[in-house]
């Protein structure tokens, strides 16, 4: 599904959320996990390590519209997107260790660097889940919707925000933060360097210059 996501030349963003008001994504169930071999487990886990990974380097923004708990798997999978849009009435929390075990798609990894050692491990540690004020204080969320809205009519606004962007520039900016984020400021440059130079002859950023002067909004096609 994300590959042909990619492969849209129409798709900017896509948001991902879960139904309801009651839950993004609650996690594993453990009914059925209880049920499952060690060796299925290994295997979903590797299935879902290879979904999170394609959100995460895929050239789309991905929007985690999280509307209400986001736990284990759930706060992994949002971890993965690029935006975090949370309602006033979200949780989020990794409680894992009190099953006995880790986060493990991503978890412990992606969360340190969204938020620092320190305030990952005091989540990861404690297993204790947080509402989306403190997540935002923090920096695991980038929203918060307004008193009375919900996450996904704010993830809708950031979507329409984005769609005036070019597309090319928006995986570009993505690619040059992710690749450059555990790399010395130096290596870093050069990355950004390297992928500012293509958008330099691309018929969009002539479309995005011609369309400042003549005072219209920009129509883009990804070239």
């Amino acid at each position: 599904m994300i590959a042909a996501v990619d492969e849209c030349t129409k798709v900017r963003c896509v948001i991902v959320t879960g139904e309801g008001d009651r839950a993004f994504c609650a996690g594993a169930d453990l009914d059925e996990r209880s049920r499952m071999t060690d060796e299925e487990v290994r295997t979903w886990l590797d299935e879902l390590g290879r979904t999170l990974t394609a959100i995460e380097n895929s050239p789309k923004v991905f929007v985690a519209a999280i509307n209400g708990a986001a736990l284990g798997g759930g706060l992994e999978l949002a971890l993965a997107c690029d935006i975090r849009v949370a309602s006033r009435n979200a949780v989020l929390g990794l409680p894992e260790v009190r099953l006995a075990i880790i986060p493990g798609a991503g978890g412990t990894q992606r969360l340190a660097r969204l938020v620092g050692q320190g305030r990952a491990l005091d989540m990861i540690l404690t297993g204790r889940a947080i509402d989306a004020e403190e997540a935002l204080s923090i920096g695991l969320v980038e929203h918060l919707a307004a008193e009375g809205g919900g996450a996904l009519t704010e993830a809708l606004a950031l979507a329409d925000t984005l769609k005036g962007c070019g597309p090319l520039a928006l995986a570009a900016a993505k690619r040059a933060v992710m690749e450059g984020r555990d790399q010395p400021l130096s290596v870093g440059l050069c990355k950004e360097r390297n992928l500012y130079e293509p958008l330099l002859e691309s018929a969009d950023r002539r479309e995005g210059l011609a369309a400042f002067l003549e005072k219209r909004p920009p129509r883009y096609r990804g070239e």
